[in-house]
């Protein structure tokens, strides 16, 4: 459904594109004609990824360490790619979570995912934001919320009290900055498989039965999905896109409360233990 070069020209920086729903943006943005950058705090693995997604693509990639908690990392990265000439889009998409009962968390905990959640959603908004203001240059700034970024959600708490926070910034600065050429919009994906999120949040059989089960089309979204949809709505086609969040979900939230206030309830005692060791 897209001409190749929709996204010709454009230069695009990805948070956490190393893996998961980052390199299958910065594929696909790759496929559409786009410059990409992508940046994690593990080197190897974004720089792995950009060799692999030059030889498939033939596309134009660069991977660069970043902690995204951090400004000073954040500035020192945006400034070396501000040096070849102003980004043209930014992709918030780094993020951190863990399925947990509330009260058993440490405040390292609440800290780790707030960091790179919401802090370092921040972080590069800003950073971006203001050199595009400054030199009046058009920008476009994709956030990866969350379906109970609005709603809450029980048992992945940090994550539901990051996202909303990231889901504020982009609906007021929508409103600020978008009479000066900046667009911000969200996507909030439902389940979508990868390995990451999958071993921390559906880590048993059963809780993917679950999530199924609850889900209207009863299956996952794909990466090939939302890496389309995050085209769309970075593209100019979209240009009159902004301050909305985009469902992309199945209708998960329309059946009902969140999947994880659901899920949480059904874990026995016995699987909560299992999990422990996966979000220390």
């Amino acid at each position: 459904m897209f001409t190749n070069d929709l996204l010709k020209d454009k230069r695009i920086l990805i948070t956490g594109g190393g893996t998961g729903i980052g390199r299958a943006m910065a594929e696909r943005f790759l496929q559409l004609g786009a410059t990409v950058y992508i940046c994690g705090r593990r080197l190897e693995v974004v720089q792995r990824t950009a060799q692999e997604l030059t030889s498939s693509t033939k596309g134009s990639i660069e991977g660069f360490a970043c902690d995204v908690r951090y400004s000073d990392d954040v500035e020192t990265l945006i400034e070396k790619l501000w040096a070849q000439g102003p980004l043209d889009i930014l992709i918030n998409n780094a993020a951190g979570n863990f399925l947990a009962r509330t009260e058993e968390l440490s405040e390292h905990a609440f800290e780790a995912v707030m960091g790179i959640v919401l802090k370092g959603t921040i972080n590069m908004t800003m950073a971006c934001g203001r050199r595009w203001l400054k030199e009046k240059h058009k920008g476009v700034v994709l956030s990866i919320a969350t379906t109970y970024a609005d709603t809450g959600s029980a048992y992945v708490v940090p994550s539901a009290v990051a996202k909303a926070g990231v889901v504020a910034l982009m609906r007021s600065l929508a409103v600020e900055w978008g009479d000066r050429g900046i667009r911000t919009v969200a996507i909030a994906p439902g389940a979508i498989r990868t390995e990451g999120a999958f071993s921390r949040l559906l880590p048993v059989p059963e809780l993917e039965k679950a999530v199924l089960d609850h889900n209207p089309l009863h299956r996952f979204g794909t990466l090939e999905e939302i890496a389309n949809l995050g085209a769309f709505l970075v593209s100019d086609q979209a240009g009159y896109i902004n301050g909305d969040m985009v469902y992309m979900d199945g209708g998960e939230m329309l059946a009902g409360a969140s999947t994880f206030s659901m899920l949480g309830r059904k874990i026995p005692e016995s699987a909560w233990q299992l999990m422990k060791p996966k979000r220390k």
